[in-house]
């Protein structure tokens, strides 16, 4: 059975529908009834109840919609299920034919399989979405996502907010430096709650998009119509928040539609390059609702999620690569997932073009701009920064005075790397934390070589922080 779907928006969209046979009429009211106990009563108000049957002509049902978003969804989405089940109740009919027929002013509806005004409603708000939401990316899906210990955590709850039936995270706040996947996961969430719920109204939007909109709409003087498009959507997804610094305005929207949502028990996710507490530029109100739901970092990648990285990408796009060359290149580049799949795409197209065997060699020849920009020397501030995004604390933090363990321990373990990473002596360690006495650094390196001997979870903070600044 073949669907075929035809008509421009509004050809043959005039006029009333023929009447049907009494035959015809039983067997599409059945198919309705297969279809709604398929797929359930909020997609069947959605997306099926709007549809009109117009005429059954040579095996092909004529169906009317009032929208071409609309008409555009149900081909995607059920036209094969509306064949099969109208070919079930009635044999004769093996395709289906979707036109757009514009209703006309004071018209009476013909019978129930017209739209009805909640259903009007939410097909507008769709169609609103639709527009308010940035396209997705069919390379980022949860299948494609390459899990390790540095992203466990916010890819499973990730996956969790996608495939949840309740709202266990309002919001869900991803954060991590660039090219670590944050962005990756953002679409998988959207691509899998669009896949299991598709009647769920889900808009995607950058945090420069967002702004750049309501400018526009304060421009126009349309802002109520900003606000209802965006408050209309049950799950809103804003990346890269940290555009929004020190933008008053978009901030105090953003404000009132975060709170809207949340009120109407509507899912929040966001991502930031920071945590909501490392923020600049972010009013404290907002700062405060981003940390009400779950916070989950992507830390910086370590060798093994690399290597996995690359052989998950090498087995997509060939060339054969040898082991030890993919392993060589998770050992030089240790920026972030982004650098890695261009160093691997480099290798595979020279490898294709010039037909020579792929060496280790060879990849520091092709790659040796990328290499030399990774090769650089461990400093203090990077070492206090890394350990300030895995333990969640502000950098601030590092030269302060303060004694609690919270802040005491992160501190001590930067001063041990230091010690251990560096060249620098123990008194310019000092200084670097807030003008210590060396003194305090040896104690220090001592107390967290003992901690290491005896707390697993000390030496695996460390093993860890440790590979993500060697690579």
């Amino acid at each position: 059975m073949n669907k075929s779907v035809g008509g421009s928006p509004t050809e043959r969209a005039s006029g009333e529908s023929p009447k049907l046979d009494q035959t015809v009429s039983a067997a599409w009211a059945r198919a309705r009834a297969g279809l709604r106990a398929e797929f359930g009563e909020e997609a069947f108000r959605s997306w099926i109840n709007p549809l009109t049957l117009e005429a059954v002509r040579s095996g092909t049902a004529v169906l009317s919609i009032k929208s071409q978003f609309l008409r555009d969804w149900v081909s995607n989405n059920y036209a094969q299920r509306i064949v099969s089940h109208f070919n079930g109740e009635l044999s004769s009919v093996g395709s289906i034919d979707l036109v757009v027929k514009v209703a006309r002013p004071n018209a009476a509806p013909e019978d129930e399989t017209q739209p009805q005004p909640e259903t009007s409603k939410r097909a507008e708000e769709e169609e609103a979405t639709s527009q308010v939401s940035a396209p997705l990316d069919p390379r980022y899906t949860f299948d494609s996502f390459v899990v390790g210990k540095p992203n466990e955590l916010a890819y499973a709850a990730a996956r969790r907010v996608a495939e949840s039936e309740d709202i266990q995270f309002n919001p869900l706040f991803i954060h991590g430096g660039v090219g670590l996947g944050k962005t990756h996961l953002m679409h998988a969430i959207a691509w899998r709650i669009r896949q299991r719920t598709p009647w769920r109204r889900v808009a995607y939007i950058s945090a420069e998009k967002f702004m750049y909109q309501f400018i526009r709409a304060l421009r126009f003087k349309d802002t109520m119509a900003f606000k209802d498009e965006f408050r209309a959507v049950d799950v809103l997804m804003i990346d890269d928040v940290q555009f929004m610094a020190d933008k008053g305005a978009t901030q105090e929207e953003f404000f009132h539609t975060f709170n809207a949502l949340m009120d109407e028990r509507r899912q929040v996710i966001v991502s930031a390059d920071k945590s909501p507490s490392d923020l600049s530029g972010i009013e404290e109100r907002l700062i405060s609702r981003f940390n009400w739901g779950l916070v989950a970092d992507v830390h910086p990648t370590t060798y093994e999620l690399r290597l996995s990285i690359l052989q998950a990408k090498a087995a997509l796009v060939g060339g054969g690569i040898p082991d030890k060359v993919l392993e060589f290149i998770a050992h030089k580049i240790r920026s972030n997932v982004r650098e890695l799949e261009g160093a691997l795409n480099r290798m595979a197209a020279h490898a294709s073009l010039i037909g020579r065997t792929v060496t280790i060699e060879m990849a520091g020849e092709v790659l040796k701009d990328v290499l030399r920009a990774n090769e650089r020397h461990i400093t203090i501030e990077e070492i206090q920064r890394r350990v300030c995004e895995h333990f969640n604390i502000k950098m601030a933090e590092m030269h302060s005075a303060r004694r609690a363990r919270a802040v005491a321990r992160p501190r001590q373990i930067a001063m041990y790397l230091a010690k251990m990473l560096t060249s620098r002596s123990l008194p310019e360690i000092g200084r670097k934390f807030g003008k210590r006495d060396h003194t305090t650094v040896m104690h220090a390196v001592k107390k967290i070589e003992e901690l290491r001997a005896i707390d697993p979870s000390i030496n695996e903070d460390v093993e860890i922080l440790i590979r993500a600044l060697r690579g």
